[in-house]
């Protein structure tokens, strides 16, 4: 391996430690997020900022365009899958959460509910968009792309980021969280996979969380 694949193989193993350790910290508990709309507002702007650092990641340090992460122009035509997709992901999440978390005795967080349902109907909206943008930038678009360029494996990319993706809300709403963030994760990393654009990939994704929290 010359100097230049050392540099860029240092540079790929750098980002994707960077995204998938940032994307999983539990920053809500760290700071208290639900304490006060201060606290809210500090949270979201932490978010956003990962989101800035990965673009100067892939503008100045990779010097590639957006387009390597999936952040294509999108197509109108490509609107009604994104949709169909988001429907169809949440449907199957009502049905674990109905069906399959009672069937092995769980339930979701309702601390978590309760404190969400009681937080400003404007902070939500902001918080909707934050999470299908990061969280879509983060796990798919960037640490897909990139981990299948470093380990030359579709498969391995898809499996790391679907595994780091849900122990990410687990450490947020517990381990009953567990098949609700796996199912979600498993549907938008194949939703992404099959279309290699991001922005269908948010649309669906704010779908989901906008049918569950606005």
């Amino acid at each position: 391996m010359n100097i230049l694949e050392s540099r860029r193989a240092a540079v790929l193993a750098a980002g994707i430690l960077f995204v998938l350790i940032a994307g999983s910290l539990p920053y809500g508990k760290w700071m208290d997020e639900f304490q006060s709309v201060s606290h809210l507002v500090f949270h979201e702007l932490i978010w956003w900022g990962i989101v800035f650092l990965v673009w100067a990641y892939v503008h100045f340090v990779e010097k590639r365009p957006l387009a390597s992460i999936g952040l294509f122009r999108p197509k109108w035509t490509d609107l009604p899958i994104a949709i169909v997709f988001g429907m169809v992901t949440l449907a199957g999440l009502i049905a674990i959460i109905n069906i399959g978390l009672p069937a092995f005795g769980l339930q979701l967080n309702g601390e978590n509910v309760s404190q969400i349902g009681n937080t400003p109907f404007w902070w939500r909206a902001i918080s909707v968009v934050r999470a299908a943008a990061s969280e879509e930038i983060l796990f798919r678009g960037y640490a897909i792309e990139r981990i299948q360029e470093f380990s030359k494996s579709k498969v391995a990319a898809a499996i790391i980021t679907c595994v780091v993706f849900t122990l990410a809300h687990v450490g947020s709403w517990g381990w009953s969280h567990i098949l609700v963030a796996g199912f979600g994760g498993i549907a938008f990393t194949v939703l992404y996979l099959w279309k290699r654009n991001l922005w269908l990939n948010v649309i669906a994704h704010f779908m989901v969380d906008a049918a569950a929290f606005l």
